[in-house]
């Protein structure tokens, strides 16, 4: 472990942005084109390809729980070594598919090994080793997965003119190269290592971190079950829009899938930029506050999507949906670690993934199943915007667990 004028929590936070990043450019932000290439290969129907994506995200909440324990038992650093492994070799299977069957099982393995090596025990690491500048250090490691959408054009490119195949061994391949070597730069607490939280030299002040509570006490207060639903209620919008909005951009208003990368990296600009102010801000202000705005920037991109019949409208959803995303996104951590501790964090956040994953399954398939009904996603996505919208309700509600 180096040691130097740069706190170490800091070198952590800086290995988090590339395993995020690695995640968002190769998976998280390519679905979308996949299915695209996908589609006109084995004439799968938009149900299938959001089935695939939703029991990857039932994988996720479902393990929730173990992840979380064996994180906090473990340590992050054995999970995320484990889960860039099986990411990677995800990948080079995944590129020989030739049905739905095996499709359905490389996607559920490229999920796994993305959820065992990415968000969960990262966080668990990052609120640790922060406690006043939490917010920040979140946002900043997130950002990761936010600028990985710059690639969007670049994997778009390889993808129309290598082959998805050929993009998908070469993604296998780097995951492996870059994300185990970047597994050993993490570390658990840093008081084995005779630091203290944001490298201060001192305890910590009165009333900062200094109630940790277990998964069971945590799941005795509203708070956890008001930010679980209000998470939940924000990945209706997030999924939706990583499975189908490039379907919806290219079929509907005849974009290319270029044109359709320059919208991806539009709003990944402008989830970085709200990341960054977001943790800035989460750091100072009410952090549920935030949130229930945020949600409210969820459902109005929503629908602008929803009924965009120019190119401006689609570059406008970006803008928004993209700094509603980031500044939501790092205090979704943020908050459950300020209100119930780090000594729990993963098993008290794997716990909340059992419930936010239902945002993350029904999502795709609502806009899915309506839009093959249909033949459009303009109920689809008004649903999802309006569930949305009742879903900054309940960060309202979320005050830190003893407090009125």
């Amino acid at each position: 472990m180096p040691r130097g004028p740069l706190f170490y929590g800091w070198w952590i936070v800086a290995a988090g942005f590339g395993i995020e990043f690695l995640i968002g450019a190769l998976m998280f932000h390519a679905y979308g084109a996949y299915a695209v290439l996908l589609r006109e290969e084995f004439g799968w129907s938009k149900t299938i390809l959001s089935a695939a994506f939703a029991m990857s995200r039932a994988e996720s909440g479902i393990l929730g729980p173990v992840q979380g324990w064996l994180t906090d038992r473990f340590g992050p650093r054995a999970l995320i070594r484990v889960g860039m492994t099986i990411f990677g070799v995800g990948f080079l299977l995944f590129s020989r598919i030739d049905g739905p069957v095996v499709f359905f099982l490389t996607f559920f393995m490229m999920a796994l090994g993305s959820s065992l090596g990415g968000y969960l025990p990262v966080s668990v690491a990052i609120v640790t080793w922060f406690r006043r500048r939490r917010a920040l250090a979140l946002s900043i490691s997130g950002m990761g997965m936010s600028t990985g959408g710059l690639l969007a054009p670049v994997v778009a490119l390889s993808l129309t003119r290598f082959g998805w195949r050929w993009t998908a061994v070469t993604s296998g391949l780097v995951v492996l190269a870059l994300g185990v070597p970047l597994a050993q730069i993490v570390r658990h607490r840093p008081e084995a290592y005779g630091l203290r939280p944001d490298g201060d030299f001192a305890e910590p002040l009165r009333g900062v971190d200094t109630r940790n509570f277990t998964a069971r006490q945590a799941l005795r207060t509203r708070a956890f079950w008001f930010i679980s639903l209000g998470h939940g209620a924000a990945l209706l919008v997030v999924s939706a829009v990583m499975v189908h909005m490039v379907i919806h951009v290219t079929e509907r208003l005849g974009y290319s899938l270029h044109q359709v990368g320059v919208v991806v990296a539009l709003l990944t600009i402008m989830q970085a930029t709200g990341q960054f102010s977001g943790g800035w801000l989460g750091d100072r202000f009410s952090k549920r506050r935030i949130c229930a705005a945020c949600m409210l920037g969820h459902a109005t991109a929503l629908m602008v999507l929803a009924l965009a019949s120019a190119y401006w409208m689609v570059l406008l959803f970006a803008v928004v949906h993209g700094l509603s995303w980031g500044m939501r996104g790092p205090l979704m951590a943020a908050i459950r670690a300020d209100y119930f501790g780090s000594a729990s964090f993963g098993t008290i956040t794997g716990v909340s993934s059992m419930i936010v994953m239902f945002g993350m399954i029904l999502g795709p398939l609502v806009a899915g199943v309506l839009a093959d009904r249909t033949g459009s996603y303009v109920p689809g996505f008004s649903v999802l915007a309006a569930l949305a919208a009742a879903g900054s309700v309940a960060f309202v509600r979320a005050r830190r667990p003893g407090v009125g």
